[in-house]
């Protein structure tokens, strides 16, 4: 029987790995690469982007206290404001606004994907992932969440390959809308963020 905490963990990291946005973000991709292609890209990707987050869950927020030398909390704050600004210019803008702020293509195609994949959010879902549960179990949860994603986006490839040509406007139209209402859910993750940053800093005091 699985736990309530793992299940909410899981589901944490389905939400903010979310193929909808990543889909929007990783479109020049999509477009530009054939299947094979792009689904090796986004098996490695998620490869290092699983890795790193095992990584933090087993590290834990000691990371940033004893290697970084600033408190998590901070790292809460920040990751909110970025996602939060990111989906309010989604809100406003449409899908471009997440092509917009890619500027230009690092070395390797899947480094093009890890920026959004190693986002503030997905490696604070993996800290509290490793906080809440074993780390054979974070494992598993980490693991699953990265296989749906990477799964979803080489599926997302093939349909959008398949009905390209013939119906690119109407897709255009469906990612525009679908990534809007996502950024609903992922600015309202971002505030929890922030709160979250700012409830622990009151529990520990600001000065500390």
């Amino acid at each position: 029987m699985l736990s309530q905490d793992l299940v909410d963990s899981t589901i944490l990291l389905l939400v903010l790995l979310n193929p909808f946005l990543l889909c929007i973000y990783l479109l020049d991709l999509i477009q530009g690469l054939d299947q094979q292609a792009f689904a090796k890209t986004m098996t490695r990707a998620g490869l290092m982007s699983a890795a790193v987050y095992l990584g933090f869950a087993i590290a834990g927020d000691r990371l940033f206290t004893y290697a970084f030398k600033v408190r998590y909390e901070s790292f809460l704050i920040f990751g909110g404001i970025v996602f939060l600004l990111v989906s309010i210019r989604l809100v406003m803008v449409g899908s471009t606004a997440l092509r917009g702020l890619r500027g230009d293509a690092p070395h390797g195609a899947e480094g093009t994907a890890l920026p959004f994949m190693l986002g503030p959010g997905t490696i604070s879902a993996a800290i509290v992932t490793g906080s809440r549960v074993s780390i054979p179990e974070a494992a598993g949860a980490i693991g699953f969440s990265v296989v749906v994603c990477v799964a979803s986006l080489i599926f997302l490839k093939w349909i959008h390959d398949l009905i390209r040509k013939r119906y690119e406007p109407i897709m255009e139209r469906y990612l525009d809308t679908i990534g809007r209402i996502m950024a609903l859910l992922t600015g309202t993750i971002a505030v929890d963020m922030i709160l979250s940053g700012v409830g622990k800093c009151m529990e520990n005091g600001f000065g500390s």
